[in-house]
């Protein structure tokens, strides 16, 4: 199983970017994927989940400012997220998991991660 994490960048704060992630090696549609992340000295954080139904769920740090979404066809997940400030950088992960339960404690698999860094 691979989940390739991708879209990272430097962006002002205020900007947007979008994080994509591409899945191999697992029936995509049969899982629940969420994106979660770990900043500078820090514990990894969950952002958001999606079923594999496409029901959603936003922490609310998140909530109003990023949208998760997925394409079961092109087995991608993908984070767009809009007024970004500094407390967003990170480094954002994918994740995978058979249940919502497993994407939010302990998912069955992980992206490699890609860089977010928001300048102010």
């Amino acid at each position: 199983v691979q989940l390739q994490a991708s879209g990272g960048g430097l962006v002002q704060a205020g900007g947007s970017l979008k994080l994509s992630c591409a899945a191999s090696g697992l029936l995509f549609g049969n899982y629940d994927m969420g994106w979660y992340r770990q900043a500078p000295g820090k514990e990894r954080e969950m952002v958001a989940h999606i079923s594999s139904g496409g029901l959603t769920y936003y922490t609310d740090s998140a909530k109003g400012r990023f949208t998760i979404s997925r394409d079961n066809a092109k087995n991608t997940v993908t984070l767009q997220m809009n007024s970004l400030k500094p407390e967003d950088t990170a480094v954002y992960y994918c994740a995978a998991g058979r249940t919502l339960v497993v994407v939010r404690t302990s998912p069955d698999y992980w992206g490699q991660g890609t860089l977010v860094t928001v300048s102010s």
